[in-house]
């Protein structure tokens, strides 16, 4: 799993980085082209009101009769259209002020409400205004003073639907976008593509460092990269080095055990056909020495065998072959084994042994305190064995269970044994990542429950 989790934050992060990327860019470019349109359309736009503007400042002349009129009409026919979005008109300017003396077909009966900013002669100045239709003009102004009429200033104004500078804008940017879209897509199923292909040898080294942990294989073989070559070689070293140790570690144990075993068997033989106090102190001493040396040996090799990937022990056939090794020892007392239906997948990620040890010590508890039933439960639930035993006998308070753990601790001193089987339980159980809890059963009496990796 903690593979598979880093493969994903690296798939995640790669991801990420160049979805951040992609999109930043193309955010700005968006942004940037858009800016740079928006910038020439109304660049063009204003370029055309001032086309107009000088049209009309050249052709506005003083008539016969005092009035104004135009020499010739502007070219653009929109001018003549009513309503057409393109207008112009003429003001007067001073003391007999009027607005619209002169103005375009297109206005038809309305004028053009301008504001009174006075521009100095010449000068253009440039407005939004509402127009005849009540739509939004961009107006550009000037004021002249005709040579034949001197001190009456004219205000020429031409004005366009802003319209006409707003929409080549929204549909260029709505095509930007679209394009920018497509662009996108392209570029995040690319880099899918990219980040599926460069994970590859990843997802290729997590399947058989999975199968290196089950068991089905001993090293890591295939054809890899160069970039990842190093890494495999690397972990085949480990393996290879970690499966040496374990084998020489595993051979010292046997060997200690084989050598202090012999010497312990014959003083206790020897002290058994002798009798007096010195046998009786011998024999003693032999029995808690030999149970000493079995504690220690057993965590030896369970510390051993928790570094060799691949250990598997089936649950099934340990907890029935344990059931029927405790119904000949409590034969006498004519318990009743309430075995649940056990997983036929359920299985230990350890050794055999140490699966037995364990599970021997808390069914033979559970016998010696059992009125009449003891209870077996196996489950299998993320990544870990339940292995609940329970027993209808008198229980544990709460306060006093953890002392249980205790090395030599007995819950009663006139009931066999040596004390040390739940603390050799928990030492084992520990080793192998696992625990164990102790609670009250349904019955009342004591629940052991173990919690052990799954293989």
């Amino acid at each position: 799993m903690s593979g598979m989790s880093a493969r994903s934050s690296l798939r995640a992060r790669l991801l990420a980085g160049s979805l951040v990327w992609i999109l930043g860019t193309l955010t700005v470019t968006g942004c940037v082209l858009g800016d740079l349109f928006r910038r020439h359309v109304e660049e063009r736009f204003e370029a055309e009101l001032r086309i107009h503007l000088d049209q009309l400042t050249a052709s506005v002349e003083l008539a016969s009769d005092a009035g104004l009129a135009l020499r010739t009409d502007l070219s653009d026919p929109r001018l003549r259209k009513p309503l057409s979005g393109l207008y112009w008109q003429v003001d007067r300017e001073g003391g007999d002020a009027a607005r619209g003396v002169l103005r375009s077909r297109s206005l038809w009966d309305a004028t053009l409400a301008v504001p009174a900013d006075g521009p100095r002669d010449g000068e253009v100045h440039v407005h939004r205004i509402d127009g005849p239709d009540r739509e939004r003009l961009v107006m550009m102004e000037r004021i002249v003073r005709p040579e034949e009429a001197v001190g009456q200033p004219l205000r020429l104004i031409v004005a366009a639907d802003e319209r006409g500078m707003t929409s080549p804008v929204r549909e260029f940017v709505g095509l930007l976008v679209i394009a920018l879209g497509v662009l996108a897509a392209g570029l995040i199923a690319a880099v899918l593509l990219q980040v599926s292909v460069g994970l590859a040898p990843l997802k290729r080294l997590r399947e058989q460092l999975a199968e290196v942990r089950d068991g089905r294989s001993r090293r890591l073989d295939g054809v890899f990269p160069n970039e990842v070559r190093p890494l495999v070689e690397e972990l085949n070293a480990v393996l290879q080095h970690d499966a040496e140790v374990v084998e020489r570690a595993r051979t010292q144990a046997g060997n200690l055990a084989h050598a202090i075993k012999t010497p312990l068997a014959v003083l206790g033989n020897a002290a058994l056909r002798e009798e007096g106090p010195l046998a009786r102190l011998v024999g003693e001493q032999v029995a808690t020495a030999q149970r000493q040396v079995d504690y220690h040996l057993a965590r030896a090799r369970a510390a051993a065998a928790t570094q060799v990937p691949g250990l598997r022990s089936a649950l099934r056939p340990a907890v029935e072959g344990l059931v029927r090794v405790m119904r000949r020892v409590h034969a006498e007392r004519n318990l009743h084994f309430a075995i649940e239906a056990i997983p036929d997948d359920a299985a230990f990620r350890g050794e055999e042994q140490d699966l037995q040890e364990m599970l021997g010590n808390l069914i033979d508890n559970a016998c010696k305190w059992a009125r009449r039933e003891v209870g077996v439960n196996v489950a299998v639930r993320e990544g870990e064995v339940a292995i609940v035993i329970d027993d209808d006998g008198p229980g544990l308070p709460a306060d006093a269970r953890e002392a249980m753990f205790a090395r030599g601790a007995r819950a009663d001193e006139e009931m066999p044994g040596s004390g040390l089987g739940l603390g050799i339980v928990r030492d084992l159980a520990q080793l192998y990542g696992g625990r164990i809890e102790l609670g009250q059963a349904p019955a009342g009496g004591l629940r052991a429950a173990l919690f052990l990796p799954a293989a």
